[in-house]
């Protein structure tokens, strides 16, 4: 069975709780669910399956825990993981930039050698632009607990059935 590890920047709590819910869905224990701002970066070598979460910030920042992390991490050799990646943003009042933060995870990465699962189709949201956007498909779960959170539980739900076809869990 592969292992999954769950890591997550978060700093009002939303992203943490999203994480904790990807895991509940997946059954990930809760000692391989952790705030990338308390890990070493070796740790994600670990697991086979990395779920990665970050919220965006302004105009498309990413959450601060993940720029120390990913200045670590972006250099570690990943060429026998997978990477799904989630993240939570604001469509409406930040439209031109939604989850951006989730595009910054997907860009440090390009250079590890992982394959990215689970990306998600653009067709059920609303925003302008995201780097998290790639040939009409996001990167991964977007979730806006703001303004759409009563679509939360079935994005995630679908995409958790997803990433279990995907990756034969």
């Amino acid at each position: 069975m592969k292992k999954i590890g769950i890591f997550f920047g978060s700093s009002t709590g939303v992203t943490e709780s999203v994480a904790e819910l990807i895991g509940d869905k997946l059954a990930v224990a809760g000692d391989n669910i952790k705030d990338v701002s308390r890990i070493e970066s070796e740790e994600l070598l670990n697991y086979d399956l990395l779920v990665l979460g970050a919220s965006t910030w302004g105009d498309g920042d990413i959450q601060d825990d993940w720029y120390d992390a990913l200045d670590e991490i972006k250099v570690l050799d990943l060429s026998n993981k997978q990477v799904a990646l989630f993240g939570c943003g604001d469509s409406a009042s930040y439209p031109d930039t939604f989850c951006d933060g989730v595009g910054e995870l997907y860009e440090a990465l390009q250079d590890t050698g992982c394959s990215f699962v689970g990306l998600v189709s653009t067709s059920d949201y609303e925003y302008d632009n995201s780097t998290a956007e790639k040939e009409g498909e996001f990167v991964g779960l977007l979730l806006d607990e703001d303004n759409e959170s009563d679509k939360s539980e079935e994005r995630i739900i679908n995409w958790v059935k997803q990433l279990k076809r995907e990756v034969q869990l």
